[in-house]
């Protein structure tokens, strides 16, 4: 049986030009920052997003961590959305490593955090409050079902932060498929913000790997923070390789996976027992939602794992699916079918 897995755009395996490019990686030590490949791979990122440096880390919750590490101190307040990934899923790493306050505010349906909230919460000088030291912002937003801020949006936000004298970070993880779903040059969308991390290992497909990017001082405190949470990587050129493949190979092929998520998600919405928000659906991410009572959730997962399709259950009824490098129309019109022979019990 062919296994159709949407759980996440994490389970990408890499492109025959990765694996060609990792075997014949030329390494040095990172640490010392002689590995020409992890050196070459950084260049390219900074460049990509605009920003002065870069640096390669392990994961995107490493590069979201390195940063508040870099931004903040102990005691500072962090204000972001209360669906941001780095609130919900990074394990408190904030608070456990950086000692920073997390104040979250309300994400909209589209990920966006309302610009005056933002404002208003950020500290006055009181010698009972933490100092509001960073904004963290997430585009494409993914428990707000993969949507897309603008230029206009993200500026609504970020240009009176940064007036204020307070950085913002962007949680890019999927700004690339921000950039494509939207049609405008990635920088566009870095441009205001002080810092940004993204991940190569989604759909970009590489197998490990993210950037933090920003100038040549925040990436400098960025590298020795890095160290000091355990990701000074030796020979890192290796996995540093199928980056660059990502960089220069996978950025346009995101619309095939925006289109295949589209046609998911239209054909989820007629399936009676099933309901989507096509308003979301902007990438590769669809969220969709258990409105009958014939079954549950667990029974949905189950049935569909039983005709080789993995979804991911994210509570409250509601379940994800993310396309991705591997999976074709094809793939989505079996997977249909499947969700018909669960949900309605029709082939």
């Amino acid at each position: 049986m062919k296994i159709i897995d949407l759980r996440s755009d994490t389970v990408t395996q890499p492109t025959p030009a990765m694996r060609e490019a990792m075997c014949k990686a030329e390494v040095g030590d990172d640490v010392f920052g002689e590995d020409p490949t992890v050196n070459e791979l950084e260049a390219l990122a900074a460049e990509k997003v605009g920003k002065e440096a870069a640096l390669f880390v392990a994961s995107g919750t490493m590069g979201n961590l390195v940063s508040i590490l870099t931004h903040c101190r102990r005691g500072d307040e962090v204000i972001m959305g209360d669906k941001a990934h780095t609130f919900l899923f990074e394990v408190g790493a904030a608070a456990a490593f950086a000692g920073v306050q997390v104040h979250i505010l309300p994400n909209e349906p589209n990920g966006m955090l309302n610009p005056d909230l933002v404002l208003a919460a950020i500290r006055s000088e009181n010698i009972h409050f933490p100092p509001t030291r960073l904004v963290c912002l997430e585009n494409t937003h993914n428990r707000c079902g993969g949507c897309a801020l603008s230029p206009a949006q993200m500026d609504s936000i970020c240009t009176p932060v940064r007036e204020r004298g307070i950085p913002v970070h962007l949680d890019g993880a999927r700004v690339f498929n921000a950039s494509v779903s939207l049609g405008v040059d990635l920088k566009e969308l870095t441009r205001n913000v002080d810092s940004v991390m993204f991940c190569l290992s989604k759909g970009l497909s590489a197998p490990v790997g993210s950037i933090v990017a920003g100038n040549k001082e925040f990436i400098s405190g960025a590298r020795k923070n890095r160290k000091m949470v355990g990701g000074g990587m030796r020979q890192a050129g290796v996995i540093a390789a199928a980056g660059i493949v990502a960089l220069n190979e996978m950025v346009d092929r995101l619309a095939e996976d925006h289109t295949n998520a589209r046609l998911l998600a239209e054909g989820l919405k007629e399936i009676d027992g099933l309901d989507v928000d096509l308003n979301t659906v902007q990438s590769d991410i669809v969220i969709f939602s258990l409105v009958t009572e014939r079954m549950t959730p667990s029974d949905v997962v189950t049935g569909l794992a039983n005709q080789g399709v993995k979804v991911g259950f994210i509570g409250n009824r509601q379940f994800r699916a993310v396309t991705h490098y591997g999976i074709e129309e094809e793939d989505i019109l079996l997977a249909l079918d499947a969700f018909r022979q669960v949900v309605e019990g029709k082939a």
